[in-house]
C-alpha cells in the first residue's frame, strides 16, 4: 500500500478466537487476525486455523481465514443471511441490533509467506466492531516490516476496545488510545466502526480504508478517503509528524436491519467499483462466502492489466498516463492495483 507511514508489531500468527461470558450479553466473541505465515500454490494465503478458548458451555469453534464470526449466542443458531427476515410489524418496539460477520484477506502476491501487511479486528462488544489496519509499504525501503505497526494497532484496539472510562463507545478515541499505545516503527492507515444496539453505527476513518451500507440493493452509505495526494492516503505513524486521531474523519447512520455492511483495506475498494459490490452481494447468503466472493474479485482485478478499475480511472483524473509504448498503440493507462486485500462483510440482525 502507498507511500510511507508506519505499523503495528506482533508475531506472523494467528491469533485466539476467544468467547467470553460477558455481562450484558449470553456471550461476546473476538476475532484478531495479525497475519499467519505461509501461502498456498495458487498465491493466497493457507488457511490459518484461529484455536478457540471458550468458557466449558460453549463448543469448540474452529473459524479461518474465511470465516464467519457470529456476534451473539442467539445469532450464531440462526442461519447467517444476507438478506435476513425484518422484525414483526406486530411488534412497535425496535429491536436491537448487532452483526454477523464474515471475513477474508488475500496478500499481496509478493507478500504471501509473511501474511500481508494488512490487520483487522472484529468484536462483539455493544453492537459490534469492526476495524481494519493497512500497513504502508513503503516502510520496507528504510528495512522496516510494514506489518509490524498495523498489527500492534489491532492488537491494542482489541485490549481498549472494552474500556469505557477512556473510550466511551467512541471510534475517535478508541483509535486515538491504541495510537498512543502503539510503539513499533511504521504507519496504517485504519477504520474503526462501532455499532450501539440502538442501530447507531459510528465510524472513524484515517486515509483510504473504507465503509459501505447497502440497503435494499443500493450503496445507503460510504465513508470517503483522505489523501495528501494521489496514492498517499493520511496514515497515522510512529514518526512525530503524521495525522492523529484529530485527523480523522468521523461519520455516524442509523442502521436497519438486513443492512449489509461492507468494510476493507483499499486492496478492496480500488479495484472493485460499487455496483461490482451490489451486485456480488445478491449472488451470496452466507457472509463468509459474500466475503470471500469480493475478496476474490478484487484480487482478480488487481492482477488484470486490462481492466479499468477504480484506482486507473482515478490515476487518469490526476494527470497520470499510460506507458509509451500503450500510447504508441494508442491505448490508455488501465490495470487493477496488486495489494493486499482484507474484506468484512457484515449482516445487521437482531438479538
Amino acid at each position: 500500500m502507498h507511500q510511507p507511514g508506519i505499523e503495528p508489531g506482533a508475531n506472523g500468527e494467528a491469533l485466539w478466537l476467544k468467547f467470553q461470558l460477558g455481562t450484558t450479553h449470553l456471550s461476546s466473541a473476538e476475532l484478531l487476525w495479525l497475519g499467519s505465515e505461509g501461502g498456498s500454490g495458487s498465491g493466497k494465503m493457507t488457511v490459518p486455523i484461529f484455536r478457540a478458548s471458550v468458557p466449558k458451555s460453549h463448543p469448540l469453534l474452529i473459524h479461518s481465514l474465511s470465516s464467519a464470526l457470529p456476534l451473539t449466542d442467539e445469532a450464531s443458531k440462526k442461519k447467517r443471511l444476507l438478506s435476513c427476515c425484518a422484525s414483526s410489524e406486530l411488534n412497535p418496539v425496535r429491536p436491537e441490533l448487532t452483526f454477523c460477520v464474515g471475513t477474508h484477506l488475500i496478500p499481496h502476491p509478493n507478500k504471501v509467506e509473511k501474511g500481508g501487511e494488512d490487520a483487522f479486528f472484529v468484536s462483539s462488544y455493544n453492537g459490534g466492531i469492526i476495524a481494519v489496519a493497512d500497513g504502508v509499504s513503503g516502510w520496507a525501503e528504510q528495512d522496516v516490516d510494514p506489518s509490524l505497526f498495523p498489527k500492534e494497532l489491532m492488537a491494542n484496539v482489541s485490549c481498549l476496545v472494552g474500556d469505557e472510562e477512556q473510550v466511551n463507545n467512541n471510534p475517535q478515541i478508541l483509535i486515538g488510545k491504541a495510537h498512543a499505545a502503539t510503539f513499533s516503527t511504521g504507519s496504517a492507515t485504519v477504520i474503526v466502526a462501532m455499532l450501539e444496539r440502538n442501530g447507531i453505527l459510528k465510524i472513524a476513518n484515517v486515509g483510504d480504508c473504507g465503509l459501505k451500507v447497502i440497503r435494499e440493493g443500493k450503496i445507503n452509505f460510504s465513508t470517503s478517503p483522505q489523501e495528501h495526494y494521489f496514492d498517499c492516503p493520511y496514515q497515522l505513524s510512529s514518526e512525530a509528524v503524521s495525522q492523529t486521531y484529530l485527523d480523522a474523519m468521523v461519520s455516524s447512520i442509523e442502521l436497519m436491519e438486513g443492512d449489509t455492511i461492507v468494510t476493507g483495506s483499499d486492496g478492496l475498494f480500488d479495484n472493485v467499483f460499487d455496483h461490482e459490490i451490489v451486485s456480488t452481494l445478491a449472488g451470496y447468503r452466507d457472509v463468509a462466502e459474500a466475503a470471500k466472493a469480493l475478496a476474490n474479485l478484487a484480487s482478480n482485478h488487481s492482477l488484470d492489466s486490462n481492466f479499468d478499475s477504480p484506482y486507473s480511472m482515478e490515476a487518469r483524473s490526476r494527470g497520470f498516463e499510460a506507458p509509451l509504448w500503450k500510447k504508441i498503440l494508442g491505448m490508455k493507462l488501465t490495470g487493477g492495483k496488486p495489494d493486499d486485500i482484507t474484506v468484512i462483510v457484515g449482516q445487521v440482525v437482531s438479538l
